[in-house]
């Protein structure tokens, strides 16, 4: 959550596999600020065909560039290997407006309309790329986790399904959140979060220095949408997961597929996990921000799920 953690990502030792696409900056002015996201394209993309597109948000501090680094290259190994298109957008001075109402953070207080400029920064993919209108999806960490919250209660006719990941619903964004439709959500949160609390409450800075706007539960974050999606609870699939006993995390899924409109939510409950992306780096010591989880890869999880859907057609038809 604080601007420290960018300067430890992209200063982070890490060397991923090169990959075979291309990764350009695009401009975009909106709100009266000049908005800078990231595309990757992969090399062998089918000129006749139209793909998958997927927002992947920063958390607070970060830009496109340290959560592209975080992932540590998945989501464009996944990219290359299945066909699809990945933005990377900065936040104004490193941070989302989630409507967390943290008046630290210029974008939350000056009220700047993420939502919206995420969507036109996504109309303009579509227009340049072979990005496929119905399949457009978001998904991040901390900030951006909050954010695609948002997109799914703001932008749910953009977004067709989101994934959040060491995140929660912000206490100010849920009674104000009535999506038009029910919205697939993938949520991982780990129960040892240092900064976005599992039990919800004030969000902190690293060692509860500082106190940045307040947020369900993750929990409460995963009820709200079995709600919003009119899922039966009684009707959840569980498993366990835990190859890697050395690591100090096993996780808990759980599957709601009773869902209207067949908009599933997911539950990883990644116990022991931190503020920290599963399988991807460590970027801060577990002191501050807990342990990273090395049972699964959040982006081959994310891009399993949300793959699975599009938006409806125009008019339910």
């Amino acid at each position: 959550m604080a601007r420290e953690i960018a300067a430890l990502l992209l200063s982070a030792a890490f060397c991923s596999p090169a990959a075979a696409g291309e990764l350009k900056t695009h401009k975009l002015r909106h709100g009266g600020y000049e908005r800078v996201y990231r595309v990757y394209a992969p090399a062998n993309l089918d000129k006749a065909k139209k793909y998958p597109l997927l927002f992947v948000l920063h958390g607070g501090g970060g830009s496109g560039r340290s959560m592209k680094r975080l992932a540590r290259g998945s989501f464009e190994r996944l990219a290359d290997a299945g066909g699809a298109l990945l933005a990377y957008p900065d936040g104004l001075d490193g941070h989302w407006n989630d409507y967390r109402g943290d008046e630290s953070r210029k974008a939350q207080r000056e009220n700047v309309d993420d939502a919206a400029f995420l969507s036109a920064a996504a109309g303009e993919i579509i227009k340049i790329y072979q990005a496929d209108p119905a399949r457009v999806y978001a998904a991040g960490i901390s900030n951006g986790a909050m954010m695609s919250y948002a997109l799914a209660c703001r932008a749910a006719d953009r977004f067709a399904a989101v994934a959040p990941v060491a995140g929660a619903m912000p206490e100010r964004l849920a009674p104000d959140c009535k999506p038009g439709r029910p919205v697939p959500v993938l949520i991982m949160n780990g129960t040892e979060d240092k900064l976005v609390h599992w039990e919800g409450g004030h969000v902190t800075g690293p060692f509860g220095r500082k106190k940045l706007g307040r947020v369900l539960s993750a929990e409460r974050s995963r009820d709200f949408w079995l709600s919003n999606n009119s899922c039966d609870p009684a009707k959840k699939a569980e498993s366990v997961l835990n190859a890697d006993p050395k690591d100090g995390t096993s996780v808990m899924r759980e599957v709601y597929a009773a869902c209207a409109a067949g908009a599933a939510v997911e539950f990883l409950r990644i116990d022991g996990g931190g503020h920290t992306w599963p399988g991807g780096l460590q970027y801060r010591s577990q002191a501050v921000i807990g342990r990273t989880s090395r049972e699964l890869d959040a982006a081959a999880e994310i891009w399993k799920f949300v793959t699975k859907y599009s938006l409806p057609p125009v008019g339910g038809k």
